[in-house]
């Protein structure tokens, strides 16, 4: 059975008006709001063929239609225009970032969550940048008294972690700035991944007579830096799914806000999945997500991805919307991350 312009604008007709009321859709419906120029009756059949096809479905005998995840699938894929922002819009956007207290950025990206869940009216979740992807920009080494420093690392991602060694003998602050220049020389860049053994044996010839620092500082690197970040996801908003008609049901409200609380789920559909992901219902491999779709997007450093930021609602999202906001929001969110970088080289 062929697609033809007729069914299409049928079907958009269907899904624009299902978003928008969450009740099914009738052809009468249709007829009279959607001026397409047929009656009800050849609505009706050609509404007929589009279940056939699986693009609509028909919940009970005597209601109207709703649009299947297929047909979701086609309207995104195929029939969607983006919504233009409000100048309302895009001002909240252009403007929740600029806080002078928001120095690093997993406060700048939780700070994006709120404002996403908060424009779309959905969950709004986050993937807070890897410690593991990150590379260090800097590492310094900070006298506190004769027999004690503090051992700073700070990363692309914004993130500072910092511990307190203890050494055998005093420093001097001019040994101390050689050896800072020294870690700086060698690590600078790096990535945990890339800290092998060449590098390891380098720093060890480079600290020579000062063993205890550098016996301190390597287990610092690996536990500051190891993968100890897949928590660091956060989600905004969860009860904005309860306004939603399709959740009244307590059992799918309980279900939803389960999932969302489970880490292990937020981390699965927060992996980076391209530029823009869209998850439309069973499309989901996770059995609690299979209700909802998930738009996220990646943000990062220049090319280079640092997390994922995205929402989660029902299949009846209003994607154009959505998607809009999230490409606006992004596009905001990085332009904050990199200039960041870039004033703190």
């Amino acid at each position: 059975m062929d697609m033809d312009e007729r069914k299409l604008k049928i079907l958009h007709a269907i899904v624009h008006d299902y978003i928008s009321t969450a009740e099914p859709v009738g052809s009468r419906t249709i007829a009279k709001k959607y001026n397409l120029g047929v009656s009800s009756a050849t609505i009706r059949n050609e509404m007929a063929d589009l279940e056939d096809m699986g693009y609509i479905e028909q919940l009970h005998s005597s209601s109207g239609r709703k649009p299947s995840d297929k047909g979701y699938r086609l309207y995104v894929d195929k029939m969607m225009h983006l919504h233009k922002l409000s100048p309302q819009e895009e001002y909240i956007i252009k403007n929740e970032f600029l806080n002078d207290a928001l120095h690093e950025v997993d406060k700048i990206v939780r700070q994006a969550t709120i404002v996403l869940s908060e424009l779309t009216n959905l969950i709004g979740v986050v993937k807070a940048p890897s410690v593991m992807e990150s590379r260090i920009k800097s590492v310094q080494l900070i006298s506190v008294d004769n027999y004690n420093v503090v051992f700073v690392i700070v990363t692309d991602g914004g993130l500072i972690k910092n511990s307190l060694i203890r050494i055998k003998k005093p420093v001097t602050s001019e040994s101390l700035n050689q050896i800072n220049n020294l870690l700086n020389l060698r690590l600078k860049n790096l990535s945990i991944n890339m800290i092998n053994l060449e590098v390891i044996n380098n720093l060890k010839k480079d600290l020579n007579g000062y063993e205890d620092i550098f016996d301190s500082i390597i287990p610092d690197l690996y536990d500051g830096l190891s993968d100890k970040d897949d928590k660091d996801v956060y989600f905004e908003g969860a009860t904005n799914i309860l306004e939603y008609p399709e959740f009244k049901d307590i059992d799918k409200a309980k279900k939803i806000l389960s999932f969302v609380d489970n880490v292990s789920n937020m981390v699965d559909i927060l992996g980076n999945k391209g530029k823009m992901s869209i998850i439309i219902g069973k499309e989901n491999n996770l059995e609690k997500a299979k209700e909802c779709s998930i738009i996220t997007a990646v943000y990062g450093i220049g090319d280079r991805p640092l997390g994922s930021i995205g929402v989660i609602g029902p299949t009846r999202i209003p994607y154009s919307k959505v998607v809009a906001i999230l490409a606006n929001l992004t596009n905001e969110l990085n332009k904050n991350i990199n200039k960041m970088y870039l004033d703190d080289d």
